[in-house]
């Protein structure tokens, strides 16, 4: 059952190795004892990675990653935000490597509030191994961790969102164990809040069929609204650990990895992988695409929202230098998401289009016809030149990958990024 999965098999960590993708930017949950750090390479904890790549940039990577390294057997996603914040974006990536490794195992960390609406696919891409985060099944104790909770549209929190969250947790664990799939759960245990009610959890997973379940100490993480509590001792949770084995196996060994971590566990990202990383995130034209789509008013700046431009300047490399090709035209209004693969066609010159704003169903329709959007801010002239030098594109520059949208920091017409209000 556990086989060669080094987090539900203690016995093959020394020897089976795992690659994070960190493709799940955005969280639908605020926990307090969290606060993502996208750049952080001297930090490895959970909500952590260099980069965050789109689903053909993480191939990319992946591809080097494998080519490098012999005792990789599970690939998974594990954030930096959750996976089903964004589920497009998680299966798409999965459903490729599937198709390109069938032989390594396939695996997702996610908090499960997104979980249950895609359950059958999930199933279908042969996703083994499936880790849920429950830290409270009472309401009233999840309130104190979770600062709110994002259904769709809706932002809920207190009692309310924390009730709404426990119930889709086990929804989904209860629908993973259906199809068979391996479970574990996480557990943070945090003194004052939930330490007295972890055992609650643990009778929970065992009723439910929970595979393992892995008690993890809170770790002090600066700017987190539990980052002064106190981090239980090594021997509470070895207490702990010990009670709450007589309801479902616990794990003892999880080293706390980064969303981008690779190789065996306890290994921290070296200078290579990290180099890796980086280079699979620069955009750069190929021989397939050797242009770079551009949307604006004037010609001047990236300043025009994919949807409303009517034509994008292509701009190319000639003797050397980067000049306008043209100004092509963009498909009609109306047509759905047909607009968008025609869009795809008509462009598929272009390794990517640089845009001020763009919707998520333009911007997933594109991503799976191969085609990245990148929304930025700035002079075509500092930007574009980037791409065809093969740089990062400035960070200064780039765009959130979209905003909430619906108030989550408690303000009407919220404008904050998808990975969580402040």
């Amino acid at each position: 059952m556990f086989s060669n999965h080094p987090c539900f098999n203690e016995l093959v960590r020394h020897r089976a190795g795992r690659v994070h993708l960190p493709v799940a930017g955005r969280c639908n949950v605020q926990c307090n004892y969290c606060n993502r750090k996208y750049d952080c390479v001297n930090e490895s904890r959970p909500g952590v990675t260099s980069v965050v790549l789109d689903t053909f940039q993480a191939l990319r990577y992946l591809d080097s990653v494998i080519s490098d390294l012999s005792d990789v057997s599970v690939i998974g996603i594990a954030g930096p935000g959750d996976p089903f914040a964004d589920s497009e974006v998680t299966l798409r990536t999965m459903e490729f490597v599937g198709k390109k490794y069938p032989d390594k195992i396939l695996c997702i960390a996610t908090n499960g509030l997104g979980l249950s609406e895609c359950m059958d696919r999930v199933a279908g891409l042969n996703i083994s191994h499936v880790t849920v985060t429950v830290n409270a099944i009472d309401p009233e104790i999840g309130a104190k961790i979770y600062a709110w909770v994002r259904l769709g549209n809706k932002v809920y929190r207190g009692v309310d969102g924390a009730k709404i969250l426990f119930e889709r947790q086990a929804a989904s664990i209860c629908g993973l164990k259906s199809y068979g799939i391996t479970v574990k759960v996480n557990t943070v245990v945090i003194p004052g809040i939930n330490y007295d009610h972890v055992l609650s959890v643990s009778r929970f997973c065992g009723e439910v069929g929970v595979d393992i379940q892995n008690c993890i100490p809170l770790a002090s993480v600066e700017g987190a609204v539990f980052a002064d509590k106190v981090v239980p001792t090594a021997a509470e949770m070895l207490e702990l650990r010990k009670v709450a084995q007589s309801y479902v196996p616990q794990m003892t060994h999880c080293s706390r990895c980064r969303s981008d971590a690779v190789g065996l566990l306890g290994n921290d990202n070296g200078f290579e992988i990290n180099r890796l990383l980086r280079e699979a995130a620069i955009i750069r034209p190929t021989l397939e695409c050797p242009n770079v789509a551009v949307a604006t008013r004037e010609g001047l700046f990236v300043n025009r929202h994919l949807g409303e431009a009517e034509v994008l300047c292509v701009f190319g490399e000639r003797n050397g230098k980067i000049v306008l090709l043209e100004q092509r035209p963009t498909p009609q209004r109306g047509l759905g998401d047909l607009r968008w693969r025609k869009l795809a066609e008509d462009f598929g010159d272009c390794v990517v289009l640089l845009v001020s704003g763009c919707g998520e169903n333009p911007r997933r329709v594109l991503a799976e016809c191969g085609l990245s959007v990148v929304e930025v801010d700035g002079l075509i002239s500092e930007l574009v030149p980037c791409i065809f030098a093969g740089k990062e594109l400035p960070k200064a520059l780039l765009k959130a990958p979209s905003s909430c949208g619906v108030g989550g920091c408690g303000s009407v017409g919220c404008k904050g990024s998808g990975y969580g209000c402040s």
